[in-house]
Parts: C-alpha cells; structure tokens; sequence
C-alpha cells in the first residue's frame, strides 16, 4: 500500500502558526501518513526580500515542526538554483519515490492562480491538488481539488516582518522557539 504523503511548499520566511495548523487539519482529514514542509529556494510567482538566509528559513522551520514525528522537511528545493517549479519537483520526488502518493496543499490564493502554474497538466498526473480555505479566495477551479476547511486563521508572513520591523509583539503568531530564533538573529528588524 502505498504511503499518503503531504507537501505544503512556501518561502517560510518565518513559518508560523497558520502553516503548522493547515499541515495538521489537511494530515487528520485525508488521513496522511505525513506532511513535508518544503521550502523553496526562490519561488517562481513572488519576490523575497527580507533579508533572511536559506539557513535561517531551514533552521526557523526545524523549530517549527520539532516534537511533531507526523511532520518534517523535504529540502529538494533549497538544494537547485534559481526558480523551482512544483513540476520539476514532484516529478523528481514521484520518480524516486514510487511508493508514495503525493497530496500537494495549496492555499485558496492559489488555487485561483492554477491556471498560471508552469505544466499544470502534466503536474496533476503527479499529485493530487489538497486546496485550504483563505479569507478572500475563490475555492472554484477547473482541475481536480479535493478541498479541506481549515480554521480561518488570518497569519501571514508578511505581516509577521511588518510587525517585527514596527517593533509590534509576534507573540502567539508563531511557535516561542521561532520568535526566540527572530529575535536573537535579529531577523526583519529593518
């Protein structure tokens, strides 16, 4: 029998409580053996600029997840330069890993963006699309989506930067160990 795989992608620049709660809700409802945490080095639909390191989203994310055995980190794309694109990924994953099938979960934001992805024919052979609930956002689509209702919890990573820079409190927006993480690296404080 095959595994259930999860794979929530992102910058995770920071990880907070939101990504942690939609790994978990989409884990107990499809009944996955597992959700992966996959960071990408440089995403082909947004800009990075806060000024963190790969090793600071790496070791941000290790803190999130850690005492969780369900979760853990899959590093295919921090390892490849330049843009990553979740075709290339999941191809280079389902063929080394042909004993899993693999639930790719993605946000309501963009579920409406599907359309724009690069190979999304060709990338719904290889995964099954798992689309979360977001305030604002059409859950309707053309491709096949099993969708999962997640509590609205309306965190984002911008917004943890934004306060951060603004000197405001992040406390219960992310695990304690991250915001000690932030704030002895000194993380988007400028």
């Amino acid at each position: 029998m095959k595994r259930k795989i999860g794979i929530l992608g992102g910058t995770f620049d920071p990880p907070h409580l939101g990504h942690l709660i939609i790994a978990n809700e989409v884990m107990e409802q499809l009944k996955l053996d597992e959700v992966r945490f996959m960071p990408n080095h440089e995403p082909p639909h947004k800009e990075r600029h806060s000024g963190t390191t790969v090793e600071n989203r790496l070791s941000m994310l290790e803190k999130s997840i850690e005492g969780n055995p369900s979760f853990s980190i899959e590093t295919i794309e921090l390892n490849r330069d330049g843009r990553s694109y979740t075709y290339d990924t999941m191809k280079e994953l389902s063929e080394k890993n042909t004993e899993n099938d693999y639930y790719f979960i993605i946000g309501g934001d963009m579920v409406e963006y599907l359309p724009h992805w690069y190979k999304i024919e060709e990338l719904l052979k290889l995964v099954q699309f798992v689309g979360t609930n977001r305030p604002n956002c059409n859950l309707e689509s053309q491709y096949p989506i099993t969708f999962v209702k997640v509590p609205m919890i309306e965190i984002s990573s911008s917004m943890i930067r934004d306060r951060v820079k603004n000197g405001a409190s992040i406390k219960y927006l992310l695990p304690e160990n991250v915001i000690c993480y932030i704030e002895e690296n000194h993380l988007y404080e400028t």
